[in-house]
């Protein structure tokens, strides 16, 4: 009886289920090294090669996944989801002249992939001479009421109208969208204050005079805050000096976390039983998650890892915090115009968002007040796009690196990143964001409201802005 082949279905469902695994159990090495395997076997399979691409998107590796499309949309140039994801790539390798000319395509191809046209209208500032707003609106119309196209287009049409100073129309066009997007969700953000009360009364002062034995890896440096508050600009500056890389987002801290503390039947017994955890085994799980080779600092720009600090804090003694604040009206507004898709779902309504912000502020102040400041940096989004340069030098002294004048020119940083941020990051720092949300100060009286009823004050210097924060 002949052996089977390498690329029998079985075999290759079996190779994937296995790469799966070892993504899951944080064994990054040994994962890469299955997919290379299976690269070998991948060519002229279009369908293998997109799965390879997306397990290499989900490790951060965009090279390989840019190579592994770009096989895929050769053998089946005109298939738009091998265009979709090809563009992906494209973007998070910076090529943003080529991700949009292949999103073009891709809705020639298939107009009703919303994702591909608000895709597109990310990718640049749009002008009067060149943009997309009829031919949103004509999409719109096509399309019933009820069809969830309707939230990516809508949201396509927002950005392209605030690029072209449209500032009442991009606003209505966002809440049809945010609250069309709401609606969809089964979501209660008192869930997440619930567990950010329950970390903060967990991990409180005796956590941390207690001595703790964690893992002496000194490489990580995690930038932390919430979406669109600076922490990819922070990531790109760090990033653009010869001793660090970046990882970019992942979720290996928290699944480090969840191994560490399983089994856990809800997150209140997840946080619990956190506290208790093998620390240094936590620390050694999530260091091996680390790139190969990777050099002195490696930066994960992770925001949702504001969670976690006492666990790093424990787990990883020599780890370095930076934490991005931002004026919350702008932070806000800018999380609220931004399409997250499965994440952060407290973004879609204006009380979820304020609700959120306060409970994430508080959560801070109490980790201001134990982190020891020699670990602990704070940066305001505002001070660093006035003060690129001071503000840099903040912050490779805290991760211990010499100067480097590269980070002053973190456009030009050839590391893949893709966040909501991609394209911004790819130009020069600059401020028109600043105070952005007074061009709606109308339309966000109730997120206004929310903040200044918890006595937060709502002005362009943020560090003043915290209610929790200490002197």
């Amino acid at each position: 009886m002949p052996s089977a082949r390498p690329t029998a279905p079985a075999t290759v469902l079996d190779a994937l289920r296995r790469i799966d695994q070892h993504h899951r159990s944080g064994q990054r090495e040994a994962c890469i090294a299955a997919m290379q395997v299976l690269s070998g076997v991948a060519a002229g399979q279009p369908a293998l090669l997109q799965e390879l691409g997306l397990r290499y998107t989900l490790l951060g590796l965009h090279h390989e996944a840019a190579h592994c499309y770009a096989q895929a949309r050769a053998l089946q140039p005109d298939d738009p989801p091998s265009l979709y994801n090809h563009a992906t790539a494209l973007t998070a390798l910076g090529r943003l002249d080529e991700a949009e000319a292949t999103l073009d395509r891709v809705i020639e191809l298939a107009p009703q992939d919303a994702d591909a046209w608000y895709n597109r209208a990310t990718l640049r500032r749009q002008t009067p001479q060149r943009n997309h707003v009829a031919q949103l609106e004509a999409q719109r119309a096509q399309l019933p009421a009820e069809d969830e196209a309707h939230i990516a287009l809508d949201y396509a049409l927002s950005k392209e109208q605030e690029d072209l100073g449209d500032h009442a129309a991009a606003f209505a066009a966002l809440k049809r969208g945010a609250d069309a997007r709401r609606q969809r969700m089964q979501y209660r953000v008192e869930d997440d204050l619930e567990t950010m009360r329950l970390i903060a009364d967990t991990f409180g002062g005796s956590f941390f005079a207690r001595a703790h034995a964690g893992h002496g890896d000194a490489r990580p440096l995690f930038v932390v805050g919430l979406p669109r508050s600076g922490t990819t600009l922070v990531d790109r500056i760090l990033g653009a000096h010869p001793a660090v890389a970046s990882r970019g987002e992942s979720a290996d801290l928290a699944q480090a976390v969840v191994r560490a503390a399983s089994p856990a039947a809800n997150k209140a017994e997840l946080v619990r039983r956190s506290a208790r955890a093998d620390f240094a085994a936590l620390g050694r799980d999530y260091a091996a998650t680390l790139p190969a080779g990777a050099p002195a600092r490696v930066v994960d720009k992770t925001p949702g890892n504001f969670l976690y600090l006492a666990l790093v804090a424990a787990a990883l003694p020599q780890a370095r915090i930076v934490h991005l604040r931002r004026n919350p009206m702008d932070a806000c507004y800018a999380m609220y115009k931004t399409l997250f898709r499965m994440a952060y779902p407290f973004s879609y309504d204006l009380d979820d968002l304020a609700r959120y912000w306060l409970g994430y502020d508080a959560l801070m102040a109490h980790w201001r007040a134990l982190l020891p400041p020699d670990r602990f940096l704070e940066i305001d989004y505002e001070a660093l796009v006035d003060d690129q340069e001071a503000v840099s030098r903040r912050l490779l002294a805290h991760a211990g690196l010499a100067w480097d004048d590269a980070c002053l020119h973190f456009e030009r940083n050839p590391q893949p990143t893709l966040t909501a941020s991609a394209a911004q990051v790819r130009q020069p720092i600059y401020r028109s964001s600043v105070g952005l949300w007074r061009r709606y100060e109308r339309e966000l009286a109730p997120l206004r409201r929310h903040f200044e009823n918890a006595g937060v004050r709502i002005d362009d210097a943020p560090a003043a802005t915290h209610a929790g924060a200490t002197s």
